[in-house]
């Protein structure tokens, strides 16, 4: 089969143990994006097989109608809103899915909340400039960071990754108080963690807020001005799930307004982030470039899955597909 692998921006997959499973195949990495879906349709057209690194690249009806050689679509961990599966299904497209592990996600948003706690990042570039002890050139910025233990840790959606970050907070000495939906509310109860008495309230209270929801219809926006303006000035906003969750413009407007604080990101509306975006000129946003799952260990595991897939498929016993087959 004709394979491209999508958006290794670090062009690390090769090196991957797991690489070797495709041996036999005609394989082509990309390591950097197209530039509008016609050059992207123009690059992937000759291809019967697509394996996509997390959302990094969404496949739209538009897209897939102009890729006639597309048999396989593999996804690396499980397939979120940036396929269109009706659409892939109805061209007999067969998507399969991988495996996902919260470990490194819940991992780096707590560095994240760490970090940016005690103002490492900007202690530690001040430093390189020649200045002790000093976390703004900004005299009204330059404060001091604070510790975890004792402090609100407010988590909206309590999965797997939430769950985990849950028993970062307790670890830490933090109170920990979750919100979602019922369900998630009365798990977080057995496990001995509070629960929020309402979103108003949530948002009230959190020192720090941190989001682990899935991106999809009713969630889409969930996040907007006002429960962001309900913050406390020296409340910290996390997202490392999904930029999406958020309504537009609203984490922007609400940070230069002073409510949250702070905010720590590894997720956003357009990736990869450019130079000149807003996010990276604001003195109190630390802003990851996307590293939830970019790690070795996850790497080994979601690609070993997405290739072992692909043998599954190419061998005429396709597994852990998503689409049924068209009539």
């Amino acid at each position: 089969m004709k394979i491209a692998i999508l958006d290794d921006y670090q062009d690390c997959v090769r090196h991957l143990p797991c690489f070797s499973l495709l041996e036999g195949h005609a394989v082509k990495v990309f390591t950097n994006g197209a530039r509008g879906a016609g050059q992207l349709a123009i690059r992937l057209a000759s291809f019967d097989a697509l394996v996509l690194i997390r959302e990094r690249t969404a496949l739209s009806r538009q897209l897939l109608e102009r890729l006639p050689n597309l048999k396989l679509i593999s996804q690396t961990g499980k397939v979120g809103g940036h396929i269109d599966v009706a659409a892939a299904t109805a061209r007999g497209i067969t998507i399969v899915e991988g495996v996902g592990d919260p470990t490194a996600p819940a991992e780096l948003t707590w560095a994240l909340i760490m970090a940016a706690s005690r103002k490492l990042p900007q202690y530690a570039g001040l430093l390189r400039e020649g200045l002790w002890q000093t976390s703004s050139l900004q005299p009204g910025r330059n404060t001091l960071g604070t510790v975890l233990k004792g402090r609100t840790l407010g988590i909206w959606g309590y999965g797997e990754i939430g769950r985990m970050v849950a028993g970062y907070g307790r670890a830490f000495g933090m109170r920990v108080l979750v919100w979602g939906r019922e369900p998630s509310l009365k798990a977080a109860l057995t496990d001995g963690f509070a629960a929020a008495e309402s979103r108003e309230t949530f948002f009230e209270t959190a020192d720090i807020l941190t989001l682990h929801l899935r991106l999809n219809d009713a969630t889409r926006s969930i996040v907007g001005a006002a429960d962001l303006a309900r913050m406390q000035p020296h409340a910290l906003f996390v997202n490392t799930s999904c930029a999406e969750l958020l309504a537009p413009g609203a984490l922007e407007a609400a940070l230069m307004a002073g409510r949250p604080g702070q905010a720590a990101l590894d997720v956003y509306e357009s990736e990869p982030l450019t130079p000149d975006a807003s996010l990276l000129r604001m003195d109190n946003v630390l802003a990851a470039p996307h590293l939830g799952d970019v790690e070795a260990d996850s790497y080994e595991r979601y690609f070993r899955a997405a290739f072992q897939n692909i043998v599954d498929y190419a061998a005429g016993n396709p597994k852990n597909v998503l689409n049924p087959a068209p009539d």
